[in-house]
Order: structure tokens, then C-alpha cells, then sequence
């Protein structure tokens, strides 16, 4: 192990961070700010390309800056990112086309719906991913439809396509990297995981050209070089990995059947399954590629639940009943359970197993006696029946029974809310020490590829456990409180075709 610092980029779906870590993977330093949301119709949510380049630029100088090092200091740079938004820019002046359609978007719900009938099972089987909005591929397709500069610079062979990964390299590199790491490819809907090759078939019928696809490169090792008038020197980014893939690797998930559960903006559940993928096109659970390493590719199993996080976020800037996130567990423990209020938090619509993108949140059981700790609770709790709703088909998939789920994310500090989830998900929930297991996973993968570490084994055993939450319900009140929840969920299911047929 030799002395070094990592640089890593945590381009999550709110805003930035850049963190600084050592060889102990230990953080040195950080800083973090959010950058605007833009919704232009209920349906849309869209980000400025621009706005997610400065702040990254702004972040990476107070980090550095609060670590007293200098460009040519680091040894290294990781990017993780929000998966599957769609950015678009022209090859010819590097300046991004429209807005970004931010993986939370479902414009294009009725797109995904008439495509199923054709190529739902076959896309499915080949890129791993039930056809919905989330595709970057149908958010392709949209903009060559709607964005004239998309469609004029298609036809010219000067559209170039990105996720945000992409989108930073390219920037970092001064225009130079046209790159997307395997795991970012694999979330696009766009990829084919037989082949390991773009799903051109599918992007024809599209109308999509494939040049504008980047080239897909390993997870870890060097994707390009930050230009020195860019980033202040030439500094290797050895690494790029899609958020929830990096998490999996932090938490030392390296093993078929080891699973973990990021609290975010949405709630993931990744198990790894090993170097062949699982495709099962009835269980509504995704298929990815985890990580590729060394040229060998690691899959995983996942299922999401697309607003989770966010749901807690409309407490706080929507309904107003707390000031801070952090406010919800304190609310929640206000009262001693959830006084049978059901909180469906479908704001975006439903994700696995469902995918449902008419769906819309729903809160069920208001009575007189109901108050904001109900409310609160109601919301804490959605979040891990969102994650049960899927849990047992991923069991089902992979053939191994999940006993144990390490978790990370924001909401993981949340006791209350974990020791629910362990309650009814009848596993052990194991916190560790750091949280942060996106940004860490990408400095860990980063100082794989310099030399930092030797092995991910070695890598890994720098991470400590912090807390464990095990079962403390009966198996009636579990299935009780479950069945419930299955009838607020089919009650918000088509909500927005059923108030359109009226």
C-alpha cells in the first residue's frame, strides 16, 4: 500500500460531491451542493448539463482546498453517478443539446407501453431491463423527435450521447474522452448483455444512430486523462461507476447471493450474482452488469423503488410537516406505530416489480386521530415494503435465500427505519462505519487500478461494521402488516390512465 489521494466525484441525482480519501480509505476531506431541478410539466424532471459541470468544477476546488493539496497532488480520480439521465451534446462544439432527462422523467410512459407489446420480452431478455421511461434509449428517441439541434446533429453524425459519467469525463478530459464505464452502459437500456456490444437491433427500430453511443470501458482502470487546463494537471480518472453498482462493491459484495440496500433519492436493493447473468423476464427485477474488472464482468441483481428518499424530501419542501430530513425519525418515534396510515410513495410511479409509471403516491387510513408522527411513520415504513415488494423474487431468481443486507445511503442513519426493515424483511441489517458507500466504492475501484491496493480483498478489509439490527416481530404481525400494504398499492396503481378515462 503507498501513500495517496483519491479524488472522487459523487454525481448523485440532487447535486455533488467530491470527496478526498486516503490509502486507509479514510475521507479527508469533502464538499457538496445541490443544483436545480427543473420540472416543466409533472411528468418531466430535467437538469441543466451545464449546471452539474459547474458544480462539479466549484466542488472539486473546495475539496481540494480543504485538504490543502493541489491538482498535481492527486493520485487519482473516481466518478460514481446517477444512473441512466440522458445527456446529449454535439461532437463539433462540445456544447450539450437541451436539457438532460433525468432518469426520474416518465414523458415517455406511453412510448414504453406501446413498445411492450412488440418488444418488451425480447428487449428484456437482451438488455436485462423491462422497457420503461427510466431507458435512456427512449429518452434518445423522444429528443431526436422533439429537439431539432438532436435530430440535426444525428443526421450529421455530430450527436453524441452520455449518461453523466460520460458527460464528466469529457469535460475533465478537455472534450478528449468520449467513454461510458461497463456498468453505466448496462442501465441504459441500450445495452446488450449476450452480445456485450450496444443492442443495435433495438436502436434501428429506434431510429437511433449508434455513433453516437460512447465506447464502453472497464469500471476500474484509466478511462482518460483530466486536460492540466481543465483540472489544474493530468490526473488519470481510474475509475467510473454507476452509484448503485459502487455501493455494492463498498460494501464488499463480491461474492453470488451477498446483497445490499441503498437509502437514496430511490431505495436499491443489488444483489451480486456472479460472471453469468440471470435474466428473468416475469419477475420485474433488473439485470446489470455490477462492475468490469480487469476485463471480467460481474452481474447483479436489482430492484428499485424510484422515489423513496424523495418521498421523505416532500414531507420536508411539499406537505412542510418537518424542516430537515433528519426531522422524520424523531417525528416517527412521536408515536407508537403507524396508527393505519399506508404511505405508497409513488410520486414518479412504481418501479419493480410493478413498473407501473401511471401510478402516483397515495396515502391511505386518515382518520381523526391521525397526526404529522403518523404521517412520518407511514412514509419511513413505504420505504421497506417498497423494498419487500421485490425482495422475495430476487431470492426466487438468484436461488439464494437473503438472510443478511448490508446497507448505505443518507437514510441508513434512520434506526427506526432499519430496524423496520429487519422487522419486515426478516434479515439481519448490518450498518457500516461509512455510509458513504457510493463515493467510497469509486475510490476504492480508482486505487484498485493505480496500484493502491492489490487486490479488492485488501481494499475491502479497510471497511468496518458499525451497527446490526436483527428480526424482533412475529411472523403473523409481519405478514399482517404486509397485507395491508399490497392493498394501498393496488389502489395507487394506474392512477394517472384511470383519471384520463374519466
Amino acid at each position: 500500500m503507498s501513500t495517496a489521494r483519491l479524488l472522487v466525484i459523487d454525481a448523485g441525482t440532487t447535486g455533488i460531491r467530491a470527496l478526498i480519501y486516503d490509502e486507509n480509505a479514510a475521507i479527508l476531506a469533502q464538499a457538496y451542493t445541490e443544483f436545480p431541478q427543473y420540472h416543466p410539466a409533472p411528468d418531466r424532471v430535467e437538469q441543466e448539463p451545464g449546471e452539474i459541470w459547474d458544480a462539479t468544477q466549484a466542488m472539486i476546488r473546495q475539496a481540494l482546498d480543504a485538504a490543502e493539496l493541489q491538482p498535481g497532488e492527486i493520485t487519482a480520480i473516481g466518478i460514481t453517478n446517477q444512473r441512466a439521465t440522458t445527456i446529449v451534446w454535439h461532437a463539433r462544439t462540445g456544447e450539450p443539446i437541451g436539457r438532460a432527462i433525468v432518469w426520474q422523467d416518465t414523458r415517455t410512459a406511453d412510448r414504453a407501453e406501446a413498445l411492450n407489446a412488440e418488444w418488451g420480452d425480447r428487449v428484456y431478455a437482451r438488455t436485462g431491463w423491462a422497457i420503461a421511461p427510466v431507458y435512456s434509449s427512449l429518452s434518445l428517441e423522444w429528443m431526436l423527435a422533439n429537439v431539432p439541434e438532436a435530430a440535426a446533429a444525428a443526421e450529421n453524425d455530430q450527436l453524441r450521447f452520455g449518461t453523466v459519467d460520460s458527460w464528466l469525463i469529457y469535460r475533465l478530459t478537455g472534450r478528449a474522452a468520449h467513454v461510458i464505464s461497463a456498468s453505466n452502459a448496462s442501465v441504459t437500456g441500450s445495452y446488450d448483455l449476450l452480445a456485450g456490444d450496444w443492442y443495435r437491433e433495438w436502436l434501428d427500430a429506434l431510429g437511433i444512430p449508434a455513433s453516437a453511443y460512447p465506447t464502453v470501458c472497464d469500471d476500474s482502470g484509466v478511462l482518460g486523462v483530466t486536460a492540466a487546463g481543465v483540472f489544474g494537471a493530468e490526473v488519470p480518472i481510474a475509475s467510473a461507476i454507476a452509484d448503485q453498482h459502487s455501493a455494492l462493491f463498498a460494501q464488499g459484495c463480491i461474492e453470488p447471493g451477498m446483497t445490499k440496500c441503498t437509502h437514496g433519492t430511490g431505495t436499491f436493493l443489488d444483489m451480486t450474482i456472479g460472471t453469468e447473468p440471470l435474466i428473468d423476464t416475469a419477475s420485474g427485477l433488473t439485470t446489470q452488469i455490477a462492475w468490469r474488472l480487469n476485463g471480467e464482468t460481474v452481474y447483479a441483481l436489482e430492484g428499485y423503488a424510484g422515489s423513496t428518499g424523495s418521498a421523505v424530501q416532500w414531507l420536508r419542501d411539499g406537505a412542510e410537516i418537518i424542516a430537515t430530513s433528519a426531522e422524520s425519525a424523531e417525528l416517527a418515534r412521536s408515536v407508537p406505530d403507524n396508527g393505519g396510515v399506508y404511505f405508497v410513495p409513488a410520486l414518479t410511479g412504481l418501479s419493480a416489480p410493478y413498473w407501473d409509471a401511471y401510478a402516483r403516491g397515495t396515502i391511505f387510513g386518515i382518520s381523526p386521530g391521525t397526526k404529522r408522527g403518523h404521517l412520518a411513520r407511514a412514509t419511513l415504513e413505504g420505504i421497506v415494503f417498497s423494498v419487500r415488494d421485490f425482495m422475495d423474487a430476487m431470492s426466487t431468481v438468484s436461488g439464494h435465500p437473503i438472510t443478511r443486507i448490508a446497507v448505505d445511503g443518507g437514510a441508513s442513519r434512520n434506526d427506526l427505519l432499519l430496524q423496520f426493515q429487519a422487522d419486515q424483511l426478516d434479515a439481519e441489517v448490518v450498518r457500516p462505519r461509512n455510509t458513504e458507500a457510493t463515493s467510497l466504492g469509486a475510490a476504492l475501484l480508482a486505487g484498485l487500478a493505480t496500484g493502491v491496493w492489490a487486490s479488492a480483498a485488501e481494499a475491502l478489509a479497510t471497511q468496518e461494521i458499525e451497527s446490526s439490527f436483527t428480526p424482533a416481530v412475529s411472523a403473523d404481525t409481519r405478514a399482517a402488516q404486509y397485507r395491508t400494504w399490497k392493498r394501498a398499492v393496488e389502489r395507487s396503481r394506474g392512477w394517472l390512465r384511470d383519471a384520463g378515462e374519466e
